[in-house]
């Protein structure tokens, strides 16, 4: 899970990291209100998480009350990279002297922890380790020991910092490796780390991303940070019944077991769409190994439920999941949603009890499922459905 800056920075913050705490705000009156209690300039920043914030004009020096105000006004609202600015943060201004570059991280090749430090700071990682390899120092990190005092110092000097602030620089990114490790982040990320007129070193900007594996045991840093104000609801509801869904932009619903069975699902939709315009899937949705029909039913409601869907094409091999468990499953949502229900289904069934769960559904005789012998048929056939449905059966190209 990414964290805004503002968060990150309050994190930063517990840890000991020394950095700079502005204020939260949604509006240019509250960004004007927020800069009173500061000496200016302050600098006014989007919040969105994504990078490249600066190059789309998304962090902006204010000199005056009236600067922070426009560029609020400008930066609210503002669209970075597909991202909506809701919010700024405004910090207090600094004197940087220089600025450098930080980050812990998962290195998933090696199986280990990386640290990555560098001089040359305040620009994008990625070219300067095209541009500039030299000055990128890649230090590995055994998770076992950790990083001390000593340890950071040693990081410090392999980025080139001066060799006047590596103490103050080893004792700052000694504590934000308490960060990665305290939080069970997967990235922690200062940029830029800056040496300041009097000599202090700062993080003025932070990124943290952290591991969705770890939220069983950080529940309470999970549900502090989460931000659902921009989530889709579908993938709220689904997580909410431990469903793995992820929304798409197209029109047929996908429901298989397995991701392997989903993804291979997705692509033989799409293929199959092809023949039309605009039929593609709408989403992933995989139910699992061992799904019941309680699970079946509240991820059929889930996609029933979205707007977006025009057909549905289930999508199940049964191994350890029962195709009675599933076929009992449609029906129970079916019956459930009543009269609502109104979108079609396309059921491929094989593999565990499939002959009576096939016969479930054929006694049923509902009228919006359709039945499919095989993975390609399903398709063809919802794909067919839904073009009908959208008025494309003239667009067969």
């Amino acid at each position: 899970m990414d964290l805004y800056e503002h968060q990150a920075k309050e994190l930063f913050d517990r840890y000991g990291v020394p950095t700079l705490r502005g204020t939260v705000v949604t509006t240019p009156e509250e960004a004007a209100a927020a800069a009173e209690s500061m000496d200016l300039p302050v600098v006014v920043k989007a919040q969105v998480k994504v990078g490249g914030r600066g190059k789309a004009g998304g962090v902006k020096l204010a000199r005056t009350k009236e600067d922070v105000v426009a560029h609020a006004e400008a930066i609210l609202g503002m669209d970075i990279k597909g991202h909506t600015v809701h919010k700024v943060l405004i910090d207090p201004g600094v004197d940087i002297a220089e600025e450098y570059y930080m980050s812990f991280l998962i290195d998933r090749s090696n199986r280990s922890y990386l640290a990555m430090c560098s001089v040359a700071g305040g620009m994008d990682i990625e070219t300067v380790a095209k541009e500039q390899p030299e000055a990128l120092a890649k230090i590995a990190i055994d998770p076992d020991e950790g990083v001390d005092l000593a340890h950071a110092r040693e990081i410090a000097a392999q980025g080139h910092l001066p060799a006047d602030i590596l103490d103050a620089a080893a004792a700052t990114i000694e504590k934000l490796y308490r960060v990665f490790d305290g939080a069970d982040a997967s990235l922690v990320e200062v940029n830029p780390m800056v040496r300041t007129g009097d000599g202090r070193v700062l993080a003025i900007d932070g990124k943290v991303t952290l591991d969705d594996n770890s939220e069983g045991r950080q529940q309470d840093l999970f549900a502090e940070y989460r931000d659902n104000s921009t989530a889709d609801p579908h993938e709220l509801a689904a997580k909410e019944v431990g469903l793995n869904y992820v929304k798409l932009d197209g029109t047929v619903g996908i429901i298989g077991n397995g991701a392997g069975l989903v993804m291979s699902t997705l692509d033989v939709v799409a293929y199959a769409g092809e023949a039309y315009d605009n039929v593609r899937p709408a989403n992933f949705l995989d139910i699992g190994g061992g799904a019941s029909a309680a699970v079946m039913e509240a991820g059929l409601r889930i996609i029933m439920e979205d707007p977006q869907v025009e057909a549905v094409f289930v999508n199940v091999f049964g191994g350890i999941t029962s195709c009675i468990e599933v076929a009992n499953g449609i029906l129970q949502a079916l019956g459930q949603l009543g009269d609502s229900l109104t979108k079609p289904l396309v059921v491929r069934l094989d593999g565990n009890d499939v002959a009576p769960a096939r016969e479930i559904l054929d006694n049923a005789q509902h009228p919006l499922i359709t039945t499919a012998g095989d993975m390609d048929e399903g398709a063809a056939t919802v794909a067919r459905i839904t073009a009908s449905r959208l008025g494309q059966l003239d667009a067969k190209k």
